[in-house]
C-alpha cells in the first residue's frame, strides 16, 4: 500500500519508519528547502530497539496514494496541504486538538478523512532520524477505517504499538484531549514533569480540576468518557515525562495552545460549563510567551 507522510516531524517519522519497516511503500512531504538534505532512509530509535526503512522524499504530492497520514502542528495545517495537490484515497490525521476534523472533511469530503489520535513522546533528531522516548505508542483510529488499515494496525501491534479502532468519533477525539490538555497547560504553566507535578499537592489538584474540566466539556460534546480512567492514566506514565507543549515553550517555538486548551474553553462557554482551571492555566502559559 502506498503511504504519504505530510509533517516530517517527531510524530510524522515516527508512523513513516514502522509502516516502512512492515514493507509499507513511503513517502514523505517535506518542505522544498529541505529536500536536498533528507535522507533515502528513515530511522527511529525506539527503546525496544531501531527500526529502519526507505522513504522517498517530495515537495508536493502530485500522484494518488492509499493513505495520507498528517502529523503538522496545527497552526501549520492549511499551509501545508498546499503541497497536497492529488486527492489521497484516505486521509488519517494524527494532529491534536479536535477542530481539525471539520477542516479536512472540508476539503477531501467526510468519506475521506478518518479521525485518530496517537499518544507518545517522541522527537525528531534530525531530518529522517527519529527516537521515541516514551514505552509506549497508542494509536487510536475511527472504525470507519478498519476495512483499508486492519491489517496494518494489527502488523503495528506486532511492534508494540497498542492500537484501537474506536466507534464513537466524539469519545476518540475527546479521550485524547482529556489527557493531553491537562498534562500540556499543567506541565506548561508549573515548568515541572509529571512527576514533580504529582508530588506538588497545589500543581495536582490543578491537574485533577483540569482534568475534571475537560471532561464535562467532552461528555457535553458527545463523548463518553470519565476523569478517573484519565486520573489512572497520569499516575502510570514515566515520571520524567514532559509534554511536546512544554518543550516548545521552553525552546521559545509556537505553542499549540489554541487547538489544545481552545476546545475546552470554547466548549465551557457553549455549554455553559466552569472551566476556570483550564483558562487560568492558559493565562499563565500566555504570560510566560510573552514575558520570554
Amino acid at each position: 500500500m502506498k503511504h504519504a507522510i505530510l509533517g516530517a516531524g517527531a510524530i510524522g517519522g515516527l508512523v513513516g519508519t514502522a509502516l516502512g519497516s512492515l514493507g509499507e511503500d513511503i513517502t514523505v512531504i517535506v518542505r522544498p528547502e529541505t529536500l536536498p538534505e533528507f535522507p533515502a532512509n528513515l530511522e527511529l530509535e525506539r527503546p525496544s530497539g531501531s527500526l529502519t526503512a526507505p522513504a522517498k522524499a517530495i515537495a508536493a504530492l502530485t500522484a494518488a496514494v492509499d493513505v495520507l497520514w498528517i502529523a503538522t502542528k496545527t497552526y501549520q495545517l492549511e499551509t501545508a496541504l498546499t503541497a497536497v495537490q492529488v486527492p489521497p484515497g484516505c486521509v488519517v490525521p494524527l494532529l491534536n486538538g479536535v477542530d481539525h476534523i471539520a477542516v479536512l472533511r472540508a476539503r477531501f469530503g467526510k468519506e475521506r478523512a478518518v479521525p485518530a489520535t496517537i499518544a507518545v513522546e517522541a522527537e525528531k533528531l534530525a531530518p529522517g532520524r527519529f527516537i521515541q522516548r516514551s514505552p509506549f505508542v497508542r494509536l487510536n483510529l475511527a472504525t470507519s477505517a478498519e476495512p483499508l488499515l486492519g491489517a496494518i494496525v494489527r502488523k503495528l501491534g506486532d511492534l508494540g504499538f497498542t492500537c484501537q479502532f474506536i466507534q464513537n468519533e466524539q469519545t476518540l477525539l475527546w479521550s485524547k484531549l482529556c489527557f493531553l490538555a491537562p498534562l500540556a497547560l499543567v506541565t506548561s504553566a508549573s515548568g515541572m514533569n509529571v512527576g514533580e507535578v504529582l508530588a506538588s499537592a497545589a500543581w495536582k489538584d490543578k491537574l485533577t480540576a483540569a482534568v475534571a474540566e475537560a471532561c464535562a466539556v467532552a461528555k457535553a460534546s458527545g463523548a463518553e468518557v470519565e476523569p478517573q480512567q484519565f486520573q489512572a492514566i497520569f499516575e502510570g506514565v514515566p515520571p520524567g515525562m514532559r509534554s511536546s507543549m512544554q518543550k516548545d515553550l521552553a525552546a521559545g517555538r509556537q505553542l499549540e495552545l489554541d487547538a489544545i486548551g481552545g476546545p475546552i474553553v470554547r466548549g465551557g462557554e457553549r455549554y455553559s460549563i466552569d472551566v476556570s482551571t483550564t483558562m487560568n492555566l492558559i493565562a499563565v502559559i500566555l504570560s510566560r510567551t510573552i514575558a520570554r
